[in-house]
């Protein structure tokens, strides 16, 4: 058994953590520096083509349907009857294409603030932008939290916030003040979905103060959804709602079973085990 990696292999390492996550590589695809962050792109040998965000995984061919499937459709399927949708980062537009499986939303607007994202999964994950040329689909590359303070009160039906970790541009995203600006654009029974990091490394911290910040901002339910996503840290990812006027802990399970929507996660019954936490994060978020 081999005990060490050569140069044959993208690694990323979690100091905090004191953990890393590595995939062999086969070549270099891509690297630039645009003004806001570092993007990469390896071929590896069995997870497809691979984007790195300033050193950390951002997605890979084999699992991102994973992420974007659970970043769009418990969102989705928790509101009423969204219409207007607004994705909040998603510059891989994966998120983008499932929240346009729903024949019901007429308008998504996707707000990124590099475009550079954009241009590297037109050319390297094609799939995940096969829908940015429908009709209802609006890609602006500008600041996030200036387009939210811009935009009319009581507009949006779903909010979904897919940003990287929280540092350096993504940051903002995950404060209090963010999230009741937030708040205030959403309609009456309006849900938001932000990716929340690690159940195993972050229910203490990142999870627990994002579901006490969006609390604090007036949202009058919260739930964290986990799931599995393995080119992340600790395998173990999560994505946290929270609703205006309407519990998040609750969804339309007839029409999320009756869907005919081309999915390879998302269900009704991984929609309900999702919501149901194991014991030791009910601890933590307590």
């Amino acid at each position: 058994m081999t005990k060490s990696l050569d140069a044959n292999w993208f690694t990323e390492v979690s100091n905090g953590d004191g953990s890393a996550f590595s995939l062999k590589i086969i070549e270099k695809l891509l690297d630039v520096h645009s003004p806001y962050q570092h993007l990469e792109v390896y071929a590896t040998e069995t997870y497809g083509n691979l984007m790195v965000l300033d050193g950390c995984v951002m997605l890979t061919d084999r699992d991102n349907f994973l992420y974007h499937e659970m970043m769009a459709h418990p969102a989705l399927f928790t509101h009423a009857d969204p219409k207007r949708v607004v994705i909040i980062g998603g510059g891989d537009c994966g998120t983008l294409r499932e929240v346009l499986k729903h024949p019901g939303v007429e308008h998504v607007t996707q707000i990124d603030i590099d475009e550079e994202v954009t241009k590297a999964a037109k050319r390297f994950f094609p799939a995940l932008t096969e829908s940015n040329d429908d009709p209802r689909a609006e890609l602006l590359f500008a600041d996030g939290v200036k387009w939210v303070d811009a935009a009319e009160e009581a507009s949006i039906d779903v909010m979904i916030i897919d940003s990287t970790d929280p540092v350096g541009p993504a940051e903002g995203l995950f404060k209090t003040d963010f999230l009741k600006r937030c708040h205030r654009i959403l309609k009456d029974g309006g849900v938001i979905v932000q990716q929340s990091e690690s159940p195993l490394y972050h229910s203490g911290s990142i999870i627990r103060d994002l579901r006490e910040g969006m609390r604090e901002a007036g949202f009058d339910s919260v739930a964290t959804l986990p799931f599995p996503q393995p080119v992340y840290p600790s395998g173990w990812w999560s994505a946290t709602l929270a609703g205006k006027g309407c519990d998040v802990t609750r969804f339309r399970e007839a029409d999320a079973s009756a869907t005919d929507l081309a999915l390879d996660y998302y269900t009704a019954e991984a929609h309900r085990g999702a919501l149901v936490l194991p014991p030791f994060m009910r601890r933590l978020l307590d």
